[in-house]
């Protein structure tokens, strides 16, 4: 059990989240300015997540943004969280990630997901394939062997990307990631910020079943959780409308930019239920009242790493966030 969040790394998930008159020119730049305070504070990661046809992220081309970020920070580890593998032909992510560690040793992570993170339509124009998420294992053993001195001698080589060591990461939100993550000796991050439902299930397949492999000897587990904390309940409670909005658009399929906080906001029953449900893992208001709660949901989890993903409109209360965060969790509960 810990006693201090000091004892655990900390890291952030990034969207490039578009903001309601932005564009995705200034949420990168918003996303580099995170990223350089977040290594200036002491984060342990920084990733990008993959999606595609969305109005309220831009960070589609997420290799291209991940270099982007690594180019403008100097020790922060920067990786993906996650490259939706099915989307892509492992040869292609294998040199990627593989220029990516050759330009930036030793800092560049690369997480795999199953999911299209898209809507069928948009992910039919990504594939071309219906299949290929069925293929999912094969492709990241495909990665693996690309990754690999031993695949020197095959016909088909990345380079770069042969020999070198880039940690992967298998992504999930259900028992059949874990199951996989275990059987080839993974780290697994778990996506308990939007698809809580099968976090302890997820988690204890993944310890119980977990076999030790060439990268890693221990299980190791990161889930992800959404945090909005401020100088007052009030604020914070404000900031989290325009989170709110973006989630009730995900589950309602009217999805647009991130808005501006909302005082008079308010949603039905129905919509707030399944809102909730989606979002239980949230710790939203002053850093000293939400503090015993992330304690406890790292404790119950065991969680050996904490990813943290902040849905806030204002760029300077969102770095206000991560910095309360850092301050106030850093020290004993």
């Amino acid at each position: 059990m810990i006693e201090s969040f000091s004892e655990i790394p900390i890291s952030i998930l990034d969207l490039a989240v578009i903001t309601a008159g932005g564009s995705p020119a200034l949420s990168f730049k918003r996303s580099v300015d995170l990223a350089q305070k977040a290594e200036n504070l002491g984060y342990h990661r920084f990733w990008m997540a993959e999606h595609h046809n969305m109005d309220s992220v831009a960070s589609s081309a997420t290799s291209v943004l991940i270099g982007y970020i690594a180019a403008n920070t100097s020790s922060i580890r920067v990786g993906s969280g996650g490259i939706m593998l099915p989307n892509h032909a492992p040869l292609v992510i294998a040199e990627q990630f593989g220029t990516l560690e050759s330009l930036y040793p030793d800092r560049i992570d690369l997480g795999l997901g199953r999911a299209p993170g898209t809507d069928p339509l948009t992910a039919y124009a990504l594939r071309r394939d219906e299949q290929s998420a069925y293929r999912f294992p094969q492709s990241v053993r495909e990665i693996q062997t690309y990754f690999s001195v031993e695949n020197k001698g095959s016909k088909v080589r990345a380079i770069p990307g042969e020999g070198l060591d880039i940690p992967i990461w298998i992504l999930g939100s259900s028992t059949d990631s874990a199951r996989l993550a275990a059987a080839m000796g993974l780290p697994y991050a778990f996506a308990s910020h939007f698809a809580p439902r099968q976090l302890n299930e997820a988690k204890s397949i993944y310890r119980n079943e977990f076999q030790p492999s060439g990268q890693l000897s221990e299980p190791y587990f990161m889930p992800c959780v959404n945090i909005i904390l401020a100088d007052s309940e009030e604020e914070a409670d404000l900031l989290a409308t325009s989170a709110q909005k973006l989630f009730l658009g995900i589950i309602t399929g009217e999805r647009s930019p991130l808005q501006p906080p909302d005082p008079d906001f308010e949603m039905n029953p129905a919509a707030k239920a399944a809102m909730d449900q989606m979002t239980k893992y949230s710790f939203i208001g002053e850093p000293k009242n939400v503090k015993s709660q992330i304690r406890e949901f790292v404790n119950d989890t065991a969680a050996d790493e904490l990813m943290i993903v902040s849905h806030i409109f204002d760029h300077e209360a969102r770095l206000h966030s991560y910095s309360l965060l850092r301050s106030h969790l850093k020290t004993n509960c």
